[in-house]
């Protein structure tokens, strides 16, 4: 038993969204649902997942452009950092800035996390680090030798720094400081792209080697 992380890329951003699933009792959070809600609740049912929490690690268009239909499927309120409030009732001027039409309207229940919180999932916990740089709000979730990272860190490269909010000081300092001090066999679950862990990405991603 334990926790185990599921991811399924949707959207044409092919972003991940994934969902943490205690073992023990099924419960479940879905992080990021960016796009095809449909597709990813028959996912979740077919991971034997009952989701319970609705989280965002940032609130950028590729990862919560369909938050809102999320929220409304499944009565649950869209847990983020406060710090990425403003981007997510913008975006409708995201998807302009990619020639996409709006978005349906984002969640208006909403609760905050901030660091040092704990997402509790049936038997399993993970604590809420704040990661900013790719986004003033973004988050991770460490936990049981795994840890989600949105767009802070991905196999081999790490966040872009060039949108509204970016900030490339912060982001390098946020990996060194959270998840460059995690051990080395930590799962790494990306918001794009394929799993990694700590020790890889600390030996091979060439924008990292030598931070910690």
């Amino acid at each position: 038993m334990g926790l185990r992380i599921v991811q399924l890329a949707v959207s044409p951003f092919v972003m991940n969204a994934t969902l943490a699933i205690d073992e023990a009792s099924g419960e479940a959070a879905l992080f990021d649902p960016g796009d095809e809600i449909p597709a990813l609740l028959a996912w979740a049912g077919r991971e034997k997942a009952e989701i319970t929490r609705l989280v965002a690690t940032h609130c950028h268009l590729d990862h919560v452009g369909a938050a809102g239909e999320a929220a409304h499927q499944l009565g649950l309120p869209l847990k983020l950092h406060a710090d990425d409030e403003p981007l997510l009732d913008a975006l409708d001027r995201q998807a302009a800035l990619f020639g996409l039409p709006p978005p349906p309207e984002p969640p208006a229940e909403r609760r905050h996390l901030a660091a040092g919180d704990t997402l509790v999932l049936g038997e399993s916990e993970l604590r809420v680090l704040l990661c900013p740089g790719h986004s003033p709000g973004s988050l991770c979730f460490a936990g049981d030798g795994k840890v989600i990272v949105g767009d802070v860190l991905f196999q081999g490269s790490i966040g872009r720094t060039d949108l509204p909010g970016g900030d490339y000081g912060q982001l390098m300092d946020s990996i060194a400081t959270h998840l460059l001090t995690l051990p080395d066999a930590t799962e790494v679950f990306s918001g794009h792209g394929s799993p990694t862990t700590i020790g890889q990405e600390r030996r091979t991603n060439p924008f990292v080697r030598g931070l910690g």
